[in-house]
């Protein structure tokens, strides 16, 4: 019986860095190690890709494009600012969780390089709308008007964050019990 092994592409070889990525770090991965997650020799990874870098590109690109996909949602676009972030916060919660690897690779940048600094300052982007919306929500009386919008954001987005750090799918927690989790706390400390 001969070894067939599973051809690969960009997008899958991207999907098995990011594991790495995730697992042992950006700076501690090697294309050593994720040549060797894949099944593959390193010179068959760099068909694809010139440099480690374009991986943690391609991952950055899709954590932040999805994380600004969420802000033009029909419900995060438009209606009452308190109801929106509300959405906005589920959502995050839930693409969390989705987008695992992607998003613990991004939470955990600290703008090393070119790429990481760009995506420090996407990610800042999402704050900063998300803050501007905590301060419609304190002018509609519908936010507690005592917090700092800015700080707040940063804040509440920690909550869901961190989750990168201990959630491990088919543990004992599922995904859909976490992500409610996050909106009940987040949103209890929000309400005036």
């Amino acid at each position: 019986m001969t070894d067939v092994r599973k051809p690969y592409d960009i997008d899958s070889l991207t999907d098995v860095a990011l594991r790495v990525f995730a697992e042992r770090g950006y700076d501690g991965a090697s294309m050593d190690d994720v040549a060797r997650a894949a099944g593959i020799t390193k010179a068959s990874i760099y068909h694809h890709v010139a440099a480690k870098e374009e991986f943690l590109a391609r991952g950055l690109r899709r954590a932040l494009d999805a994380l600004f996909a969420i802000l033009e949602e029909q419900r995060a676009s438009a209606g009452e600012p308190y109801a929106r972030l509300e959405y906005i916060l589920r959502r995050v919660a839930e693409t969390t969780l989705e987008l695992l690897p992607e998003l613990s690779v991004l939470f955990r940048v600290r703008g090393n390089s070119p790429t990481e600094r760009e995506a420090i300052e996407r990610r800042r982007r999402f704050d900063r709308i998300v803050a501007e919306l905590i301060s419609a929500g304190q002018k509609a009386g519908t936010v507690r008007r005592d917090v700092d919008p800015a700080i707040t954001a940063r804040l509440l987005f920690g909550l869901s964050n961190s989750v990168v750090e201990w959630y491990r799918p088919g543990g004992r927690a599922q995904a859909d019990e976490i992500a409610a989790a996050v909106l009940r706390l987040a949103t209890g400390a929000l309400r005036p």
